[in-house]
Protein backbone atom coordinates (compact mmCIF):
# COMPACT_ATOMS: atom_id res chain seq x y z
CA UNK A 1 0.00 0.00 0.00
CA UNK A 2 1.42 3.49 -0.42
CA UNK A 3 2.02 5.73 2.24
CA UNK A 4 -0.57 7.58 4.07
CA UNK A 5 -1.03 10.86 3.48
CA UNK A 6 -3.99 12.93 4.14
CA UNK A 7 -6.93 12.00 6.03
CA UNK A 8 -10.60 11.07 5.19
CA UNK A 9 -13.43 10.67 7.49
CA UNK A 10 -16.44 9.64 5.99
CA UNK A 11 -19.99 8.26 8.06
CA UNK A 12 -23.15 6.74 7.23
CA UNK A 13 -26.12 7.90 9.96
CA UNK A 14 -26.63 5.69 12.49
CA UNK A 15 -29.33 3.50 12.22
CA UNK A 16 -32.37 3.60 14.38
CA UNK A 17 -32.77 -0.01 15.79
CA UNK A 18 -36.62 -0.27 15.58
CA UNK A 19 -36.44 -2.12 12.70
CA UNK A 20 -34.27 -4.57 10.36
CA UNK A 21 -32.09 -3.21 7.85
CA UNK A 22 -33.26 -3.43 4.40
CA UNK A 23 -32.32 -1.70 1.02
CA UNK A 24 -31.97 1.94 2.05
CA UNK A 25 -29.65 1.02 4.96
CA UNK A 26 -27.73 -1.03 2.43
CA UNK A 27 -27.58 1.55 0.06
CA UNK A 28 -26.19 4.49 2.59
CA UNK A 29 -23.32 2.15 3.81
CA UNK A 30 -22.57 1.10 0.51
CA UNK A 31 -22.11 4.72 -1.36
CA UNK A 32 -19.68 5.06 2.38
CA UNK A 33 -18.03 2.00 1.85
CA UNK A 34 -16.96 2.63 -1.66
CA UNK A 35 -15.40 5.85 -0.67
CA UNK A 36 -13.79 4.80 2.08
CA UNK A 37 -12.48 2.09 0.19
CA UNK A 38 -11.42 4.21 -2.81
CA UNK A 39 -9.50 6.53 -0.50
CA UNK A 40 -7.59 3.84 0.89
CA UNK A 41 -6.32 2.83 -2.36
CA UNK A 42 -5.73 6.83 -3.57
CA UNK A 43 -3.63 6.41 -0.10
CA UNK A 44 -5.50 8.17 2.37
CA UNK A 45 -5.71 7.15 6.26
CA UNK A 46 -9.62 6.95 6.42
CA UNK A 47 -11.96 6.56 9.19
CA UNK A 48 -15.15 4.84 8.49
CA UNK A 49 -18.03 4.74 10.84
CA UNK A 50 -21.15 3.44 10.89
CA UNK A 51 -23.48 2.17 13.56
CA UNK A 52 -26.68 2.35 15.72
CA UNK A 53 -29.05 4.78 17.07
CA UNK A 54 -30.65 3.47 20.35
CA UNK A 55 -32.21 5.99 22.67
CA UNK A 56 -35.72 7.31 22.68
CA UNK A 57 -39.02 6.67 23.18
CA UNK A 58 -40.05 4.86 19.97
CA UNK A 59 -37.29 2.73 21.49
CA UNK A 60 -38.55 1.98 25.03
CA UNK A 61 -42.46 1.39 23.28
CA UNK A 62 -40.32 -1.48 20.74
CA UNK A 63 -38.90 -3.13 23.75
CA UNK A 64 -42.33 -2.80 26.26
CA UNK A 65 -44.12 -4.49 23.06
CA UNK A 66 -41.62 -7.10 23.14
CA UNK A 67 -41.65 -7.72 26.89
CA UNK A 68 -37.79 -7.07 27.02
CA UNK A 69 -35.78 -4.18 28.84
CA UNK A 70 -34.53 -1.49 26.13
CA UNK A 71 -30.56 -2.76 26.41
CA UNK A 72 -31.93 -6.30 25.71
CA UNK A 73 -33.77 -4.73 22.42
CA UNK A 74 -31.15 -2.54 21.49
CA UNK A 75 -28.41 -5.41 22.02
CA UNK A 76 -30.40 -7.75 19.63
CA UNK A 77 -31.68 -5.45 16.66
CA UNK A 78 -28.27 -3.26 17.43
CA UNK A 79 -26.68 -6.68 15.98
CA UNK A 80 -28.72 -6.85 12.91
CA UNK A 81 -26.72 -4.03 11.85
CA UNK A 82 -23.54 -5.46 12.63
CA UNK A 83 -24.12 -8.33 11.13
CA UNK A 84 -24.80 -6.60 7.79
CA UNK A 85 -21.74 -5.22 7.79
CA UNK A 86 -20.12 -8.63 7.20
CA UNK A 87 -22.88 -9.90 5.16
CA UNK A 88 -22.20 -6.97 2.39
CA UNK A 89 -18.59 -6.91 2.65
CA UNK A 90 -18.23 -3.46 4.43
CA UNK A 91 -15.18 -2.02 5.73
CA UNK A 92 -16.05 0.22 8.41
CA UNK A 93 -12.94 1.16 10.86
CA UNK A 94 -15.94 1.60 13.95
CA UNK A 95 -18.92 0.60 14.83
CA UNK A 96 -20.58 3.25 16.85
CA UNK A 97 -23.65 2.34 19.64
CA UNK A 98 -25.61 5.02 21.44
CA UNK A 99 -25.80 3.23 24.29
CA UNK A 100 -21.97 2.50 24.86
CA UNK A 101 -20.24 4.72 27.71
CA UNK A 102 -17.90 6.47 25.47
CA UNK A 103 -20.82 8.31 23.56
CA UNK A 104 -22.93 8.83 26.79
CA UNK A 105 -19.70 10.69 28.23
CA UNK A 106 -19.27 12.60 24.97
CA UNK A 107 -22.81 13.74 24.59
CA UNK A 108 -22.81 14.68 28.65
CA UNK A 109 -19.28 16.72 27.67
CA UNK A 110 -21.08 18.70 24.75
CA UNK A 111 -24.09 19.67 26.60
CA UNK A 112 -21.89 20.96 29.27
CA UNK A 113 -19.69 22.92 26.99
CA UNK A 114 -23.04 24.49 25.28
CA UNK A 115 -24.53 24.97 29.04
CA UNK A 116 -21.37 26.92 29.78
CA UNK A 117 -21.54 28.89 26.77
CA UNK A 118 -25.36 30.14 27.76
CA UNK A 119 -26.45 28.17 24.75
CA UNK A 120 -29.11 26.11 26.60
CA UNK A 121 -31.57 27.30 28.75
CA UNK A 122 -34.53 25.48 31.10
CA UNK A 123 -38.27 26.47 30.07
CA UNK A 124 -41.14 25.02 29.30
CA UNK A 125 -42.59 23.41 25.97
CA UNK A 126 -45.87 22.37 24.31
CA UNK A 127 -46.43 21.62 21.10
CA UNK A 128 -47.16 19.12 18.55
CA UNK A 129 -45.07 16.24 19.03
CA UNK A 130 -44.69 12.98 16.36
CA UNK A 131 -43.10 10.34 18.62
CA UNK A 132 -42.08 7.98 15.51
CA UNK A 133 -40.11 11.07 14.50
CA UNK A 134 -39.14 12.22 17.50
CA UNK A 135 -39.75 15.74 16.32
CA UNK A 136 -41.94 18.49 17.31
CA UNK A 137 -44.19 20.59 14.57
CA UNK A 138 -45.56 23.63 13.85
CA UNK A 139 -48.99 24.18 13.70
CA UNK A 140 -49.01 25.28 10.25
CA UNK A 141 -46.95 22.09 9.13
CA UNK A 142 -49.17 19.71 9.89
CA UNK A 143 -52.36 18.17 7.83
CA UNK A 144 -55.23 16.68 9.29
CA UNK A 145 -55.83 12.75 8.93
CA UNK A 146 -58.71 10.76 7.31
CA UNK A 147 -59.88 9.86 11.30
CA UNK A 148 -59.23 13.88 12.27
CA UNK A 149 -55.71 13.30 14.08
CA UNK A 150 -52.96 15.53 13.05
CA UNK A 151 -50.45 14.39 10.22
CA UNK A 152 -47.08 15.57 9.82
CA UNK A 153 -45.10 16.54 6.76
CA UNK A 154 -43.41 13.17 7.27
CA UNK A 155 -46.95 11.18 7.47
CA UNK A 156 -46.39 10.22 11.33
CA UNK A 157 -49.13 11.28 13.76
CA UNK A 158 -48.55 13.90 16.05
CA UNK A 159 -50.10 14.49 19.72
CA UNK A 160 -49.99 17.44 21.70
CA UNK A 161 -47.59 17.13 24.42
CA UNK A 162 -46.56 19.84 27.25
CA UNK A 163 -43.31 19.43 29.77
CA UNK A 164 -40.45 20.94 30.58
CA UNK A 165 -37.70 21.39 28.84
CA UNK A 166 -34.31 22.40 28.07
CA UNK A 167 -33.88 24.46 24.76
CA UNK A 168 -31.06 25.03 22.74
CA UNK A 169 -30.48 29.06 21.64
CA UNK A 170 -31.11 27.89 17.58
CA UNK A 171 -33.02 30.96 16.80
CA UNK A 172 -29.55 33.06 17.25
CA UNK A 173 -27.90 31.08 15.04
CA UNK A 174 -30.36 31.96 11.99
CA UNK A 175 -27.96 34.24 10.33
CA UNK A 176 -24.84 32.62 11.42
CA UNK A 177 -25.68 29.41 9.23
CA UNK A 178 -26.85 31.22 6.64
CA UNK A 179 -23.40 33.30 6.73
CA UNK A 180 -21.99 29.69 6.68
CA UNK A 181 -23.65 28.27 4.02
CA UNK A 182 -22.63 31.37 1.98
CA UNK A 183 -18.72 30.85 2.22
CA UNK A 184 -19.39 26.82 2.52
CA UNK A 185 -21.12 26.79 -1.31
CA UNK A 186 -20.50 22.59 -1.36
CA UNK A 187 -21.35 22.35 2.37
CA UNK A 188 -24.54 20.57 1.13
CA UNK A 189 -25.22 18.63 -1.68
CA UNK A 190 -27.32 17.86 -4.35
CA UNK A 191 -27.80 21.29 -4.75
CA UNK A 192 -31.62 21.48 -4.74
CA UNK A 193 -31.21 20.15 -1.07
CA UNK A 194 -29.28 22.45 -0.30
CA UNK A 195 -31.40 25.26 -1.83
CA UNK A 196 -34.10 23.36 0.50
CA UNK A 197 -31.93 23.40 3.27
CA UNK A 198 -31.55 27.20 2.86
CA UNK A 199 -34.84 28.55 2.77
CA UNK A 200 -35.71 26.39 5.37
CA UNK A 201 -33.78 28.53 7.59
CA UNK A 202 -34.18 31.68 6.37
CA UNK A 203 -38.01 31.16 7.39
CA UNK A 204 -37.26 31.64 10.56
CA UNK A 205 -35.67 29.10 13.23
CA UNK A 206 -37.03 28.70 16.68
CA UNK A 207 -35.41 27.49 19.64
CA UNK A 208 -35.00 24.02 19.88
CA UNK A 209 -36.35 21.72 22.77
CA UNK A 210 -33.34 19.35 23.58
CA UNK A 211 -34.35 17.32 26.43
CA UNK A 212 -37.77 15.15 27.75
CA UNK A 213 -39.07 14.04 31.19
CA UNK A 214 -42.06 11.98 29.35
CA UNK A 215 -39.70 9.10 29.45
CA UNK A 216 -36.03 7.80 30.58
CA UNK A 217 -34.41 5.69 28.29
CA UNK A 218 -32.06 8.15 26.58
CA UNK A 219 -28.56 10.25 27.75
CA UNK A 220 -29.17 11.88 31.41
CA UNK A 221 -28.95 15.40 31.13
CA UNK A 222 -25.68 16.64 33.44
CA UNK A 223 -26.59 17.60 36.84
CA UNK A 224 -30.38 16.92 36.02
CA UNK A 225 -31.46 13.37 36.02
CA UNK A 226 -35.19 14.01 35.52
CA UNK A 227 -34.22 14.88 32.04
CA UNK A 228 -32.83 13.07 28.99
CA UNK A 229 -31.48 14.47 25.68
CA UNK A 230 -33.60 15.17 23.00
CA UNK A 231 -32.71 11.81 20.84
CA UNK A 232 -31.10 14.15 17.84
CA UNK A 233 -28.74 15.63 20.25
CA UNK A 234 -27.57 12.24 21.58
CA UNK A 235 -27.51 10.52 17.98
CA UNK A 236 -25.70 13.40 15.83
CA UNK A 237 -23.03 13.82 18.68
CA UNK A 238 -21.93 9.77 17.48
CA UNK A 239 -20.02 11.69 14.34
CA UNK A 240 -17.39 13.37 17.12
CA UNK A 241 -17.88 10.47 19.91
CA UNK A 242 -16.02 8.05 17.68
CA UNK A 243 -13.68 10.73 16.87
CA UNK A 244 -12.94 11.25 20.66
CA UNK A 245 -14.64 14.28 21.23
CA UNK A 246 -13.83 14.67 25.18
CA UNK A 247 -11.08 12.31 25.20
CA UNK A 248 -8.69 13.72 22.85
CA UNK A 249 -8.43 17.63 21.80
CA UNK A 250 -7.19 17.19 18.43
CA UNK A 251 -10.26 14.04 17.74
CA UNK A 252 -7.27 12.18 15.77
CA UNK A 253 -6.83 14.38 13.12
CA UNK A 254 -10.49 13.63 11.69
CA UNK A 255 -12.38 16.46 12.62
CA UNK A 256 -13.80 18.11 10.68
CA UNK A 257 -15.44 14.97 8.80
CA UNK A 258 -15.25 15.07 5.18
CA UNK A 259 -18.67 13.48 4.45
CA UNK A 260 -22.03 12.62 6.57
CA UNK A 261 -24.14 10.44 4.20
CA UNK A 262 -27.36 10.39 4.65
CA UNK A 263 -31.15 10.10 3.45
CA UNK A 264 -32.78 13.10 2.63
CA UNK A 265 -35.73 12.72 5.33
CA UNK A 266 -32.97 13.58 8.03
CA UNK A 267 -31.44 16.29 5.67
CA UNK A 268 -32.74 19.04 8.48
CA UNK A 269 -31.16 17.69 11.58
CA UNK A 270 -27.73 17.13 10.09
CA UNK A 271 -27.65 20.31 7.93
CA UNK A 272 -29.19 22.90 9.81
CA UNK A 273 -29.23 21.46 13.49
CA UNK A 274 -26.09 19.29 13.65
CA UNK A 275 -23.59 23.19 12.48
CA UNK A 276 -25.45 24.85 14.52
CA UNK A 277 -24.51 22.58 17.59
CA UNK A 278 -21.45 22.14 16.78
CA UNK A 279 -20.22 26.21 16.37
CA UNK A 280 -22.33 27.10 18.80
CA UNK A 281 -19.74 24.63 21.10
CA UNK A 282 -16.90 25.84 19.20
CA UNK A 283 -16.22 22.93 16.95
CA UNK A 284 -15.93 23.15 13.03
CA UNK A 285 -19.07 21.85 11.29
CA UNK A 286 -18.74 18.57 8.48
CA UNK A 287 -17.16 19.61 5.60
CA UNK A 288 -19.90 17.91 3.44
CA UNK A 289 -24.02 16.68 4.43
CA UNK A 290 -25.07 14.32 1.06
CA UNK A 291 -28.17 13.52 0.91
CA UNK A 292 -29.74 10.82 -1.27
CA UNK A 293 -32.92 9.75 -2.51
CA UNK A 294 -35.06 6.71 -2.02
CA UNK A 295 -35.76 3.46 -3.46
CA UNK A 296 -38.94 2.33 -4.56
CA UNK A 297 -39.46 -1.44 -5.46
CA UNK A 298 -40.86 -2.14 -8.98
CA UNK A 299 -42.69 1.54 -8.72
CA UNK A 300 -43.91 1.30 -5.51
CA UNK A 301 -42.49 2.86 -1.60
CA UNK A 302 -41.20 -0.24 -0.07
CA UNK A 303 -43.68 -1.35 2.97
CA UNK A 304 -44.36 -4.05 5.18
CA UNK A 305 -47.82 -4.51 4.02
CA UNK A 306 -47.26 -4.78 0.93
CA UNK A 307 -44.91 -7.34 1.69
CA UNK A 308 -41.86 -5.66 -1.04
CA UNK A 309 -38.83 -4.66 1.65
CA UNK A 310 -35.55 -6.30 0.26
CA UNK A 311 -33.95 -7.46 2.88
CA UNK A 312 -29.75 -7.34 1.96
CA UNK A 313 -29.99 -11.43 2.32
CA UNK A 314 -32.53 -11.41 -0.43
CA UNK A 315 -30.11 -9.30 -2.84
CA UNK A 316 -27.35 -11.19 -2.03
CA UNK A 317 -28.77 -14.38 -3.12
CA UNK A 318 -30.66 -13.13 -6.02
CA UNK A 319 -27.90 -11.28 -7.47
CA UNK A 320 -24.30 -11.63 -5.07
CA UNK A 321 -22.37 -8.93 -3.10
CA UNK A 322 -20.67 -7.51 -5.54
CA UNK A 323 -23.18 -7.25 -8.88
CA UNK A 324 -25.93 -5.71 -5.65
CA UNK A 325 -23.13 -3.02 -5.13
CA UNK A 326 -22.65 -2.46 -8.72
CA UNK A 327 -26.21 -1.97 -9.94
CA UNK A 328 -27.28 0.26 -7.47
CA UNK A 329 -24.59 2.81 -7.57
CA UNK A 330 -24.81 2.51 -11.40
CA UNK A 331 -28.55 2.41 -12.43
CA UNK A 332 -29.58 6.08 -10.74
CA UNK A 333 -27.92 9.55 -10.29
CA UNK A 334 -26.54 9.14 -7.06
CA UNK A 335 -29.19 11.68 -5.17
CA UNK A 336 -32.23 10.78 -7.06
CA UNK A 337 -35.08 8.72 -6.24
CA UNK A 338 -34.97 5.10 -7.80
CA UNK A 339 -37.00 2.43 -8.43
CA UNK A 340 -35.60 -1.17 -8.41
CA UNK A 341 -36.87 -3.32 -10.61
CA UNK A 342 -35.38 -6.75 -11.10
CA UNK A 343 -35.43 -6.90 -14.41
CA UNK A 344 -33.32 -3.73 -14.90
CA UNK A 345 -30.99 -5.27 -12.36
CA UNK A 346 -30.48 -8.57 -14.31
CA UNK A 347 -29.94 -6.99 -17.65
CA UNK A 348 -27.50 -4.67 -16.05
CA UNK A 349 -25.48 -7.60 -14.11
CA UNK A 350 -25.38 -9.33 -17.57
CA UNK A 351 -24.49 -6.44 -19.88
CA UNK A 352 -21.81 -4.70 -17.46
CA UNK A 353 -20.67 -7.38 -15.69
CA UNK A 354 -20.58 -10.65 -17.38
CA UNK A 355 -20.76 -9.58 -21.14
CA UNK A 356 -18.70 -6.32 -20.44
CA UNK A 357 -15.70 -6.44 -17.82
CA UNK A 358 -16.20 -10.14 -17.30
CA UNK A 359 -16.03 -11.37 -21.24
CA UNK A 360 -12.89 -9.35 -22.06
CA UNK A 361 -10.83 -10.46 -19.16
CA UNK A 362 -11.94 -14.27 -19.91
CA UNK A 363 -11.79 -13.93 -23.71
CA UNK A 364 -8.33 -12.20 -23.52
CA UNK A 365 -6.58 -14.21 -21.16
CA UNK A 366 -8.05 -17.42 -21.77
CA UNK A 367 -6.48 -16.82 -25.45
CA UNK A 368 -2.85 -16.39 -24.03
CA UNK A 369 -3.24 -19.47 -21.92
CA UNK A 370 -4.06 -21.39 -24.47
CA UNK A 371 -2.23 -19.72 -27.56
CA UNK A 372 1.02 -18.28 -25.79
CA UNK A 373 2.36 -21.14 -23.48
CA UNK A 374 0.65 -19.25 -20.35
CA UNK A 375 2.81 -16.25 -20.33
CA UNK A 376 1.81 -12.88 -21.18
CA UNK A 377 3.50 -11.70 -24.72
CA UNK A 378 5.98 -8.69 -24.74
CA UNK A 379 4.58 -6.04 -26.67
CA UNK A 380 6.78 -4.36 -30.05
CA UNK A 381 6.35 -1.26 -31.31
CA UNK A 382 2.98 0.37 -30.38
CA UNK A 383 0.33 1.41 -32.94
CA UNK A 384 -2.12 4.68 -32.62
CA UNK A 385 -4.80 2.12 -31.34
CA UNK A 386 -2.89 0.91 -29.20
CA UNK A 387 -1.56 4.18 -27.17
CA UNK A 388 -5.07 5.55 -27.38
CA UNK A 389 -6.49 2.83 -25.51
CA UNK A 390 -3.44 2.79 -23.36
CA UNK A 391 -4.33 6.81 -22.66
CA UNK A 392 -7.31 6.39 -21.62
CA UNK A 393 -6.24 3.55 -18.88
CA UNK A 394 -3.10 5.49 -17.38
CA UNK A 395 -3.84 8.94 -17.90
CA UNK A 396 -7.62 9.41 -18.51
CA UNK A 397 -9.69 6.71 -16.07
CA UNK A 398 -8.07 7.95 -12.46
CA UNK A 399 -8.39 11.40 -12.48
CA UNK A 400 -12.16 11.25 -13.99
CA UNK A 401 -13.73 9.01 -11.56
CA UNK A 402 -11.17 10.52 -8.74
CA UNK A 403 -12.78 13.88 -9.76
CA UNK A 404 -17.08 12.19 -9.99
CA UNK A 405 -16.45 10.39 -6.76
CA UNK A 406 -15.49 13.83 -4.82
CA UNK A 407 -18.64 15.09 -5.74
CA UNK A 408 -20.46 11.94 -4.50
CA UNK A 409 -21.43 11.19 -8.38
CA UNK A 410 -21.18 7.00 -8.19
CA UNK A 411 -22.78 6.73 -11.71
CA UNK A 412 -20.79 9.54 -13.45
CA UNK A 413 -17.70 7.55 -11.94
CA UNK A 414 -18.63 3.95 -13.27
CA UNK A 415 -19.68 5.81 -16.47
CA UNK A 416 -15.86 6.38 -16.86
CA UNK A 417 -14.71 3.02 -16.09
CA UNK A 418 -17.26 1.52 -18.64
CA UNK A 419 -15.79 3.55 -21.18
CA UNK A 420 -12.50 1.94 -20.91
CA UNK A 421 -14.23 -1.71 -20.53
CA UNK A 422 -16.27 -0.35 -23.87
CA UNK A 423 -13.57 0.91 -25.74
CA UNK A 424 -11.23 -2.10 -24.91
CA UNK A 425 -14.06 -4.57 -26.44
CA UNK A 426 -13.87 -2.45 -29.68
CA UNK A 427 -10.38 -2.72 -29.83
CA UNK A 428 -10.40 -6.66 -28.95
CA UNK A 429 -13.05 -6.69 -31.81
CA UNK A 430 -10.98 -4.40 -34.11
CA UNK A 431 -7.70 -5.86 -33.86
CA UNK A 432 -8.62 -9.05 -33.71
CA UNK A 433 -5.78 -11.40 -32.05
CA UNK A 434 -7.48 -14.62 -32.99
CA UNK A 435 -6.84 -13.55 -36.78
CA UNK A 436 -3.37 -12.10 -36.14
CA UNK A 437 -2.34 -15.70 -34.93
CA UNK A 438 -2.52 -16.92 -38.53
CA UNK A 439 -1.18 -13.47 -40.12
CA UNK A 440 1.49 -11.86 -37.69
CA UNK A 441 2.18 -13.33 -34.12
CA UNK A 442 4.03 -10.27 -33.40
CA UNK A 443 1.56 -8.03 -33.54
CA UNK A 444 -0.78 -10.19 -31.80
CA UNK A 445 1.12 -9.93 -29.19
CA UNK A 446 1.18 -6.47 -28.97
CA UNK A 447 -2.82 -6.04 -28.60
CA UNK A 448 -2.82 -9.41 -26.13
CA UNK A 449 -0.23 -7.26 -24.31
CA UNK A 450 -2.47 -4.04 -24.28
CA UNK A 451 -5.49 -5.88 -23.33
CA UNK A 452 -3.33 -7.20 -20.38
CA UNK A 453 -2.93 -3.87 -19.11
CA UNK A 454 -6.13 -2.49 -19.66
CA UNK A 455 -7.79 -5.32 -17.81
CA UNK A 456 -4.78 -5.12 -15.00
CA UNK A 457 -5.98 -1.27 -14.26
CA UNK A 458 -9.91 -1.54 -14.77
CA UNK A 459 -9.62 -4.85 -12.13
CA UNK A 460 -7.86 -2.16 -9.77
CA UNK A 461 -9.72 0.48 -9.97
CA UNK A 462 -13.37 -1.34 -9.65
CA UNK A 463 -12.04 -2.90 -6.47
CA UNK A 464 -13.93 -0.52 -3.93
CA UNK A 465 -17.33 -1.03 -5.57
CA UNK A 466 -16.40 -5.08 -6.16
CA UNK A 467 -14.29 -5.75 -3.28
CA UNK A 468 -14.11 -9.70 -4.02
CA UNK A 469 -14.45 -9.47 -8.11
CA UNK A 470 -11.84 -6.72 -8.25
CA UNK A 471 -9.92 -9.26 -6.12
CA UNK A 472 -10.64 -12.12 -8.09
CA UNK A 473 -9.78 -10.38 -11.46
CA UNK A 474 -6.01 -8.81 -10.16
CA UNK A 475 -5.77 -12.87 -8.42
CA UNK A 476 -5.97 -13.94 -12.91
CA UNK A 477 -1.89 -11.79 -12.94
CA UNK A 478 -1.01 -13.30 -9.68
CA UNK A 479 -0.11 -9.35 -8.76
CA UNK A 480 1.29 -9.10 -5.15
CA UNK A 481 -0.70 -6.73 -2.79
CA UNK A 482 1.56 -3.87 -2.96
CA UNK A 483 0.44 -3.33 -7.05
CA UNK A 484 -2.94 -3.66 -6.09
CA UNK A 485 -3.37 0.05 -5.54
CA UNK A 486 -4.11 3.41 -7.30
CA UNK A 487 -0.39 4.40 -7.42
CA UNK A 488 0.01 0.68 -10.27
CA UNK A 489 -2.46 2.31 -12.92
CA UNK A 490 0.36 3.83 -14.29
CA UNK A 491 3.17 2.45 -17.41
CA UNK A 492 5.93 2.44 -14.46
CA UNK A 493 4.14 -0.57 -13.05
CA UNK A 494 3.46 -1.98 -16.14
CA UNK A 495 3.03 -5.56 -16.13
CA UNK A 496 6.37 -7.92 -17.86
CA UNK A 497 5.88 -10.00 -20.94
CA UNK A 498 6.92 -13.17 -20.38
CA UNK A 499 5.12 -13.74 -16.77
CA UNK A 500 2.86 -16.80 -15.90
CA UNK A 501 -0.70 -16.46 -15.66
CA UNK A 502 -3.04 -19.53 -14.04
CA UNK A 503 -5.86 -20.99 -15.75
CA UNK A 504 -8.33 -17.87 -15.96
CA UNK A 505 -11.88 -18.79 -14.38
CA UNK A 506 -14.88 -16.54 -14.92
CA UNK A 507 -15.72 -13.90 -12.63
CA UNK A 508 -19.06 -12.33 -13.40
CA UNK A 509 -21.69 -15.35 -13.50
CA UNK A 510 -24.87 -14.42 -16.01
CA UNK A 511 -28.31 -14.46 -14.16
CA UNK A 512 -31.18 -16.05 -15.68
CA UNK A 513 -33.97 -13.54 -15.11
CA UNK A 514 -36.68 -16.42 -15.67
CA UNK A 515 -34.97 -18.11 -13.04
CA UNK A 516 -34.84 -14.92 -10.10
CA UNK A 517 -37.81 -13.67 -11.13
CA UNK A 518 -39.71 -17.37 -9.81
Amino acid sequence: MPESKDKYYVTTPIYYVNDKPHLGHTYTTIACDVLARFKRLDGYDVKFLTGTDEHGLKVKQSAEKAGISPQEFTDQVSQNFRDLCGLMNFSNDDFIRTTEERHIKACQHLWKVLEERGEIYLDKYAGWYAVRDEAYYQEDELREGPDGKKIAPSGAEVEWMEEESYFFRLSSWQDKLLEFYESHPDFCLPETRFNEVKSFVRSGLKDLSVSRTTFDWGVPVPGNDKHVMYVWIDALTNYITAAGYGVDHEMGGYWPADLHMVGKDILRFHAVYWPAFLMAAGIQPPKRVFAHGWWLIEGEKMSKSIGNVIAPADLIERYGVDATRYFVLREVPFGNDGDFVHANAVNRINNDLANGLGNLAQRTLSFIYKNCEGKIPAPAELTENDTALLAKVYDEMLPTVRRELDQQRFHKALDAIWEVVNASNVYIDIEAPWALKKTDTVRMGTVLYVLCEAIRCLSIIVQPVMPESGKALLDLFILPEEKRCFQSISRDAALKGGEGIPQPQGVFPRLQLEEKAA
